[in-house]
């Protein structure tokens, strides 16, 4: 499987979620959690609906001129959101579009700002190259990692596979 953002994201939010979901077992369709965050990522969307875009196997919430848009429900991940962005930049980058990303919240709980403003540099696409290798590595291990046990695991869609 090529690495994609939602691998992106769950490398950085729990290596064993980025494990099991690229190892294609989706537990997401029975999450509320994820219905909600559909739900707010639908009404938000609005906004871009014309400029959303899918690139091979990513999928991006909107274009605009400046900016490659991704909407949160929440930043209760923001490093992990932050990541996903980043590699969408880079494969913009890669198809001759240079653009800034722009993340959006539509609950703040860490942070006073619902928007925080990313920007690819050399040292980040190093990063990113790096991070790539460790996904793909991790999709091949025979072994799953082990469950993190911390408090956010009881809203995570993997949560009855990990503790029932």
């Amino acid at each position: 499987m090529r690495v994609n953002g939602t691998l992106m994201n769950y490398y950085f939010h729990c290596k064993r979620q980025c494990y099991l979901h690229g190892n294609r077992l989706n537990l997401e369709d029975n999450s509320e959690n994820v219905k909600i965050g559909k739900a707010l990522h639908e009404v938000k969307e609005e906004n871009y609906a014309e400029s959303e875009l899918e690139i091979e196997n990513v999928k991006m919430d909107g274009l605009t001129t400046k900016y490659l848009v991704e909407i949160k429900k929440s930043d209760a991940d923001i490093e992990a959101s932050k990541w996903q962005v980043l590699l969408y930049l880079k494969i913009l980058k890669e198809k001759g579009v240079i653009r800034e990303g722009k993340l959006e919240f539509t609950e703040k709980n860490k942070q006073t700002k619902n928007i925080i403003y990313v920007n690819l540099n050399e040292e980040n696409e190093r990063l990113l190259e790096q991070y790539i290798n460790e996904i793909e590595e991790l999709l091949m291990q025979n072994e799953v990692p082990e469950v993190l046990n911390k408090a956010s695991c009881k809203k995570c869609a993997y949560y009855e596979y990990c503790y029932i």
